[in-house]
């Protein structure tokens, strides 16, 4: 059965996934987008704010056996849980730096508090362009009326089902390969002390990602 499986190049074992947005306004939200990233406005910053919650605080019931030459690294399979976090993320497009905060919750009430810090760590004579999906906390009324308050805050939202077009997900990407997939964490607070450590030795070499869009063109 194998030989002739790939002898027509069928692999039934591999599964590619797709997801449709039947968002009628897909194609001129995500120009907008594409355009502030390609394009940027003179005097204005761009970031790209999510949350990635219920991050697990996993210690371990017995410690790590360290790799030798010839030998990989050995974990027993036991864990412990020590309860969950959510961070608060904000990825400056332009420098590649990123303003986070931990918190308990994940709800429209953190999210607005986030807002506020954010605000104090922008620059106060440039205009703010912020990069949001369409997540229920991040539209509550509450949300809405922010910017009113804020006159130098722009929301984006990407279009549904298209939170890819937010860079902070490319920054979440890294923090879970080179910090969290391997983390033992014995307590919530070692975890948050840990996620506060990696993003301040992270901002210190940050880099703006190259980013490009490759699919069919876009009128920006």
């Amino acid at each position: 059965m194998g030989r002739i499986l790939k002898d027509v190049d069928l692999k039934p074992h591999k599964v590619e996934s797709w997801l449709n947005s039947k968002d009628p306004d897909f194609e001129p939200k995500a120009a907008q987008i594409c355009g502030l990233y390609l394009a940027p406005p003179e005097n204005a910053l761009f970031v790209c704010v999510d949350e990635k919650a219920g991050i697990q605080a996993f210690g371990r019931k017995y410690p790590d056996k360290q790799e030798r030459p010839g030998s990989r690294r050995k974990r027993e399979f036991e864990y412990k849980r020590h309860g969950t976090v959510s961070l608060f993320a904000a990825f400056v497009v332009q420098s590649g730096r990123v303003i986070g905060e931990v918190k308990e919750r994940h709800t429209g009430v953190e999210f607005l508090d986030f807002l506020e810090e954010l605000n104090r760590n922008c620059p106060e004579d440039k205009m703010i362009h912020v990069i949001v999906d369409n997540l229920a906390v991040h539209k509550t009324q509450e949300v809405n009326d922010w910017p009113s308050r804020h006159w130098r805050f722009e929301f984006h939202y990407t279009p549904t089902h298209a939170s890819w077009l937010n860079q902070v997900e490319l920054w979440f990407s890294i923090l879970a390969r080179r910090f969290l997939k391997d983390g033992i964490f014995n307590s919530k607070e070692q975890l948050v002390e840990g996620i506060i450590k990696y993003i301040k030795e992270y901002n210190e070499k940050a880099k703006p990602f190259r980013w490009t869009y490759a699919s069919d063109p876009l009128r920006i």
